[in-house]
């Protein structure tokens, strides 16, 4: 009888430890996705909505996200092995295509579709002109990044000549932009979001202008990745955008309260109210895309606005380096 219930115990204790095995190791069945995103901002906001309501999940994904911290590091990090899918401007993927690369960079996804960056004025303009800049000084974005050439667009098609009617300060780091502004550096200054929103509640700064209302549309943020890897792996890069398109039917579907409460955990540091304002801002110039399709015709204006920018040389050949059948296929299904 004793050998008998030490066998049955055996049994049961080895029942709960398969059982506590397996959901320790939940995770094991899902296809693991590294995404490194450009930066970490409230502008990807489908994309958060997409990880905190487990809808890669549901495509059994397992995305893990990290900050790249810059386009140039996001970039290397997929060419190099160390990343499945970035986020980050389309233009990039140009970039690498004219370096003749063998293996392309290849957007299949898109997420904004406009500029997510703003210009914020030291005193409130109540009719803002940009002629206003003429004779000013201006903090920029970087050289050759696609805000920048927005802005240098922004204010030809305005009838100002960056550099020349207005100094542009380009030799500060982006993340000390705001604080640089604030300290006193600068009439304008060139911004994204909740820098701009934060500058404004401390009555430091004012947003005057949207870079996104003036460009318009642009493949401006994608989800980017090898082409070997599409090659290969064509049901994950399919059940990725799923999730994306799914994110981003969600996000145009529930208001900016309901999105905020949603992707407040990505912004534990963010109050409630600033998180509101930079969504309210962002979903009424339509900067998040409604479905994950590229369109030729924005990467078209993408070209333009980095000719007049002088950096790109020669005409680019997009078809390689787009991919519309993920997207189209997630909106079909």
């Amino acid at each position: 009888m004793n050998n008998w219930r030490r066998t049955a115990g055996f049994l049961f204790l080895s029942c709960i430890l398969t059982l506590l095995a397996a959901c320790g190791n939940g995770s094991s069945h899902l296809t693991k996705i590294r995404l490194f995103e450009v930066t970490h901002s409230i502008f990807y906001t489908p994309q958060y909505v997409a990880l905190e309501k487990g809808f890669f999940e549901d495509e059994g994904l397992d995305v893990q996200l990290t900050n790249a911290n810059g386009g140039d590091k996001a970039m290397t990090a997929l060419l190099s092995g160390n990343a499945e899918v970035i986020l980050m401007g389309a233009e990039a993927t140009i970039y690498v295509k004219n370096q003749d690369a063998i293996d392309l960079a290849v957007n299949f996804a898109q997420l904004t579709q406009t500029d997510g960056s703003f210009l914020v004025s030291r005193e409130p303009i109540e009719n803002f002109s940009w002629n206003m800049l003429k004779g000013k000084t201006m903090i920029g974005q970087r050289k050759g990044g696609m805000p920048q050439m927005v802005s240098e667009y922004v204010q030809k098609e305005n009838g100002v000549t960056p550099f020349q009617d207005v100094k542009v300060i380009q030799n500060i780091d982006f993340a000390n932009l705001g604080t640089a502004f604030a300290s006193g550096t600068g009439d304008f200054a060139h911004l994204f979001e909740p820098v701009a929103s934060k500058l404004e509640q401390e009555g430091i700064g004012h947003v005057v202008a949207s870079f996104g209302e003036e460009s318009g549309k642009l493949p401006y943020t994608v989800f980017i990745t090898k082409q070997s890897y599409i090659d290969q792996h064509p049901e994950t890069v399919q059940k990725f955008t799923n999730a994306v398109y799914r994110a981003q039917q969600w996000v145009a579907a529930h208001s900016t309260e309901e999105i905020a409460e949603v992707i407040s955990p990505q912004f534990p540091d963010l109050d409630r109210e600033t998180l509101i304002i930079v969504l309210e801002r962002f979903k009424s110039q339509d900067s998040f895309a409604t479905d994950p399709i590229l369109h030729v015709e924005q990467f078209e204006n993408l070209a333009k606005i980095m000719e007049d920018a002088g950096e790109l040389k020669q005409k680019v050949d997009f078809g390689p380096i787009i991919n519309t059948d993920f997207a189209r296929n997630a909106v079909q299904e």
